[in-house]
């Protein structure tokens, strides 16, 4: 009897257990096991990236003043010159000659003013004593003033040859290295050719332009403190810094600053143009080249998620957190760019928040999930 008892309370025993664990799995099996994470707030790093062209800081187009026939070009195309060095001469005899008529004139115009102040100096005493009337004074110094006039023409006229003179000889206006020549020796040269004789670029310090689409510029200024009018056009307080990729790849070594932004926004292509300065001691570059300008901007205090855990629906971003009671809820957010493979959130979570990474096709608003966390 005793023995039937205790079976009986085994059996009791082992269906209160199967009973207990079939609730617990059928409380389990309400939650669905999905992937989230805990947003907080941490420095998220910005990346973005420019084609961008090279121009030498000084690039001067080395045209001739004056025409005539190439008679020499005393430098090769990518030599080094630096200010005052002769490059190309024109022939110089035609204004030489120029300059020798004009000169001659000059001579003469000053050997009649010597004889109209003769004349006045002959009549002076005559009209002293009364011998010829005033008129006659006053007509012989209206001829020496008359003098006077033309040899100021003609010595105008002997500066004006001279300096055409001087530009049959083309000197660099500034340091550089010589571009194309285009032009020969014996070739006829105009001025007002659409083709310069060379171009003379200085690359001690280089130019790189750039644009940039005018949500990344407002991305990079609206959230900077307002510049005052002393430092409006200080563009480094606005702008990050800037880093250089040759067109190779390698990273330029020296950092640059952007110092220059244009004052319209491209109406056809709505990008606004930029330009960053770099040193080129080394002279590793030219005008001409190409390269890749990367901005980069730390934002403190951020909060980030994963790419994987934005649902786009209709231009709005939405994730799904897991509230207070384990329940699901679409929450829209606001973006504010991409840190590496990231988004940064500008508004609709707070740090604590938990945010569902994957499998939303089996989610609806209000499921109830347990959030499997790395």
């Amino acid at each position: 009897m005793m023995y039937k008892f205790l079976q009986f309370k085994a059996i009791i025993f082992t269906l209160a257990i199967f009973a207990s664990c079939s609730n617990d799995d059928n409380e389990s099996s309400k939650y669905l096991r999905l992937p989230a994470i805990v947003v907080d707030t941490t420095t998220a790093l910005t990346i973005k990236n420019y084609i961008g062209t090279i121009e030498g800081k000084i690039n001067v187009e080395i045209r001739s003043q004056v025409e005539g026939i190439l008679e020499e070009i005393y430098v090769d195309e990518g030599q080094y010159v630096y200010a005052g060095q002769p490059l190309f001469k024109i022939n110089p005899l035609p204004y030489q000659e120029i300059l020798n008529n004009a000169l001659a004139t000059e001579n003469v115009e000053r050997a009649k003013l010597k004889n109209a102040k003769l004349e006045v100096d002959r009549m002076r005493p005559l009209i002293e004593h009364e011998v010829i009337a005033e008129v006659q004074l006053q007509a012989v110094k209206a001829n020496y003033e008359v003098a006077q006039a033309s040899l100021a023409r003609a010595a105008a006229a002997v500066a004006s040859a001279r300096i055409n003179y001087g530009f049959t000889t083309i000197t660099a206006p500034v340091q550089g290295y010589i571009g194309m020549i285009p032009k020969r020796v014996g070739n006829l040269i105009n001025r007002g050719e659409k083709t310069p004789l060379t171009v003379l670029s200085d690359v001690s310090d280089v130019y790189v332009y750039f644009s940039m689409s005018e949500s990344d510029y407002l991305y990079f200024t609206k959230n900077q403190t307002k510049v005052n009018d002393t430092t409006r056009n200080s563009l480094g307080s606005i702008l990050p810094e800037a880093t250089l990729y040759l067109a190779d790849g390698i990273i330029y070594p020296q950092k640059g600053v952007v110092d220059a932004v244009s004052g319209q926004v491209n109406r056809n292509t709505g990008s606004i143009s930029l330009r960053a300065s770099f040193p080129n001691s080394a002279e590793m570059m030219r005008s001409g080249n190409t390269g890749t300008i990367q901005l980069k901007e730390a934002k403190k205090g951020a909060i980030l998620i994963p790419q994987e855990a934005i649902i786009t629906i209709q231009d709005r971003n939405f994730v799904y957190i897991i509230d207070s009671s384990s329940k699901a809820r679409m929450t829209p957010v606001i973006l504010d760019g991409v840190s590496e493979k990231s988004y940064i959130v500008a508004s609709g979570l707070k740090p604590g928040d938990t945010v569902i990474l994957t499998g939303f096709h089996k989610l609806e608003d209000g499921a109830l999930v347990k959030p499997k966390i790395d």
